[in-house]
């Protein structure tokens, strides 16, 4: 049995061939994603890249994911921004959807209008728990149907809504898919068919979107967001099969071409003693995804975040030198930096930057309080000051001659007080870019999946001469 898997990335897309038998990849290769033309054409020039390396290759079946042209954005509704709507951001982002925004409470004639220039491709609508506020949610309902667009809209509210609910979405001619609570009950997630309705209007509608219909006709399965894949691929490796242990909690961070997502394989649970938990609970398998910190698409809001005087005196570089390349790579995203160049010292010290700032947003937070017992801590969201491992996804960390030097940026420093950054991690790295692949290659064949994994990310390690050499994780 021989798998093919394709990521068609914002930026490339990624091929991966695969012997069952052997228990081995025979090669990957990539070429620049033409989702402006037809996405055949960069898959076939990577194929034939493919065909180069390992000879003829007759596979069995096609296994695709895709974030081309920037994934599959949505915005998130719910009734309070501690609640329903950090709920439905949950859901939204462990399906593999971007989420560009949020919003809380009844929306205003402001945010409707912002909601009509973000242009989504799908809004999910919380809000209330079951048999609880139901007036929201309605409201909410009736001012998205005033939006225009063609963005599809999953209500994942109180139950108690649906009838009304339906009523206003057929009178609105919107595409919709009403399905169970994200939070039936105070406190408790359900976010599974949330997730669930996501991934079917991905393959419904967004496939289309992107070009990807004839893609979709050579696989035999359905083509799912990318960072779905890669979640499935991080919980694999995280937790195992039934015959085979994984690795245990780790971090992994993907810097991409449009977005840096985190991925956090832990339970989080707060490290220290006299610490009270707040919020809802925390999922194990969490992702978070940053649209605005892209090495290419997004590179200008990445710099702005960054701030252009870091860059630059990091690099030996003046802000006019860092300025313009950032604005060179924003407008053609294909643009590769020459090695030892000026220009890959910015790229490496923008991905560092992309690292610290979004693995920032995905942690927990510490804070001091007073009670009557004395001093105490509240921890709201994930203590990843214990997590054992960092591993690194994508082009800019696995390409770069100096990975750990960019990972370095996800560890605890004291100018993070109250974050709850790794400490102490041991640094990996996916060389040959495989999460999505085994993501993929898991949903058939988990063992397999699972074994190439442990073959293929590496320890990094330094030597004597400050650079990183790289071992097989076992």
């Amino acid at each position: 049995m021989r798998y093919l898997t394709a990521d068609f990335g914002s930026t490339y897309t990624k091929l991966t061939a695969i012997d069952a038998v052997e228990g081995m990849i025979l090669g990957t290769a990539n070429a620049f994603t033409t989702i402006a033309t037809d996405v055949m054409i960069g898959f076939n020039t990577a194929l034939e890249s493919l065909r180069r390396q390992i000879g003829d290759f007759d596979y069995d079946e096609l296994l695709c994911c895709s974030s081309a042209g920037g994934g599959l954005t949505m915005i998130a509704l719910g009734l309070v921004p501690e609640l329903t709507s950090k709920a439905a951001k949950m859901a939204a982002e462990s399906a593999g959807a971007k989420v560009i925004r949020t919003y809380a409470y009844e929306i205003s004639e402001t945010e409707q209008a912002e909601i009509a220039v973000a242009r989504p491709d799908i809004i999910l609508l919380c809000g209330g728990t079951d048999g609880g506020n139901k007036e929201v949610i309605i409201n909410n309902a009736a001012l998205i149907c005033e939006v225009p667009g063609s963005f599809s809209i999953i209500a994942a509210g109180n139950k108690s809504a649906s009838r009304e609910l339906e009523g206003i979405f057929a009178r609105s001619g919107k595409e919709y898919l009403i399905t169970k609570n994200v939070m039936p009950v105070f406190g408790r997630l359900d976010t599974e068919p949330a997730r669930s309705a996501i991934r079917d209007i991905f393959i419904e509608r967004i496939i289309d979107a992107k070009g990807l219909a004839g893609v979709q006709r050579m696989a035999q399965r359905e083509i799912i967001p990318t960072p779905l894949a890669v979640l499935r691929g991080c919980e694999l490796l995280s937790l195992g099969t039934k015959k085979t242990p994984g690795l245990g909690e780790f971090l992994a961070i993907d810097v991409g071409g449009a977005t840096t997502d985190v991925y956090s394989m832990a339970k989080g649970a707060p490290s220290l003693g006299n610490v009270l938990v707040k919020g809802l609970p925390e999922p194990y398998s969490k992702r978070t995804v940053e649209g605005d910190l892209g090495m290419r698409h997004s590179a200008g809001f990445l710099l702005d975040e960054a701030g252009v005087e870091t860059i630059a005196e990091a690099c030996g570089a003046s802000t006019d030198e860092v300025s313009a390349w950032v604005r060179k790579c924003a407008a053609n995203p294909e643009t590769l930096a020459p090695q030892n160049s000026k220009e890959r010292a910015i790229d490496e010290k923008l991905a560092g930057c992309a690292v610290e700032i979004a693995v920032d947003r995905h942690c927990g937070v510490l804070e001091h309080i007073y009670t009557p017992m004395g001093e105490m801590y509240t921890l709201t969201g994930k203590d990843l000051s214990a997590i054992p491992r960092v591993i690194g996804i994508g082009g800019a960390i696995k390409n770069s001659a100096h990975p750990v030097e960019i990972l370095r940026h996800a560890v605890f420093t004291m100018k993070k007080a109250g974050r709850m950054f790794p400490k102490a991690p041991a640094f990996l790295l996916d060389k040959r870019y495989i999460f999505s692949a085994m993501g993929l290659v898991g949903t058939v064949d988990p063992e397999l999946a699972l074994a190439i994994m442990k073959q293929n990310i590496q320890a990094l390690t330094e030597n004597e001469h400050g650079f990183e050499k790289s071992e097989t994780v076992r």
